[in-house]
């Protein structure tokens, strides 16, 4: 049986998501639970975005498939996960996964949020929350952002990987303001590796007057990665949600994904 797990963590004291050896990753740490709950010697999951060190999560969501278990212990697995993991990571819940469901490849779309306080920083939030400097002109950002939507090569806001194309959908690109609190939220059906925060340091830019607001559009088109992009730290990044079909179109937008992905 495949199961779904939804789970929140500080990725403050990780080294990313993913498996990497001798060092603390959130996947490391939530297989070697399942393991010792399930009593079994490894299990292997799969997870909706792999998120860098220092990214956060709240919406994490992660599959893995295991021997059919009884209702009985299926009901009791988030507590004993929970039970077993470091407080920096928490398991919301455990449920069977529907047909077809795959954490990676079935979802419509992943929403990040950036969060930057560029008046007094509260302490309390400092490892959540990027301490900017200066003011930040929101509308300004908000105008730069319009431009970016849409389907585009985003290659020059990633960090290429051998043979995975950089073409993305950006469903949303949006900027808010809560008296110092300056909120970005980033909505794509896929990223790629470190295009949140190269956006927004590319939007920075705009918002503290360096930059005008035709620039990321610029930047945009010209299609390769820019050294005047600043990638921003990671720590003011959470994954807040993962999205997904109706449960009788999973399988088919996982084929979907994967096929453009993989093309």
């Amino acid at each position: 049986m495949r199961l779904r797990i939804d789970l929140a963590y500080d990725g403050g004291d990780f080294h990313g998501w993913a498996l990497q050896p001798g060092l603390r990753t959130v996947q490391g740490e939530l297989e070697s639970a399942l393991a010792t709950v399930l009593r079994t010697p490894s299990v292997a999951t799969v997870c909706a975005g792999r998120t860098d060190t220092g990214v956060h999560a709240r919406g994490q969501v992660v599959h893995l498939d295991v021997e059919a278990l009884p209702d009985s212990e299926l009901a009791l697995l988030t507590r004993r996960l929970n039970g077993v993991l470091p407080s920096d990571v928490r398991v919301r819940r455990v449920v069977t996964a529907p047909a077809g469901f795959d954490a990676r490849f079935s979802p419509l779309w992943r929403r990040y949020v950036y969060r930057i306080c560029d008046g007094m920083p509260d302490p309390l939030t400092r490892h959540q929350v990027l301490a900017w400097p200066r003011q930040l002109d929101v509308d300004a950002m908000v105008a730069a952002s319009s431009a970016l939507r849409g389907l585009h090569d985003f290659a020059a806001f990633c960090k290429r990987r051998e043979g995975a194309t950089t073409v993305r959908t950006l469903l949303d690109l949006a900027w808010d303001r809560d008296a110092d609190l300056v909120t970005g939220t980033v909505l794509a059906d896929a990223f790629c590796h470190h295009m949140v925060r190269s956006l927004v340091g590319c939007l920075v830019a705009v918002g503290e007057g360096r930059r005008p607001v035709a620039w990321p559009a610029e930047v945009l088109t010209a299609a390769v990665r820019d050294p005047a992009v600043t990638v921003v730290p990671p720590h003011g990044l959470t994954l807040e949600e993962v999205g997904y079909p109706p449960d009788a179109e999973l399988a088919a937008r996982a084929d979907e994904a994967r096929a453009t992905r993989e093309s």
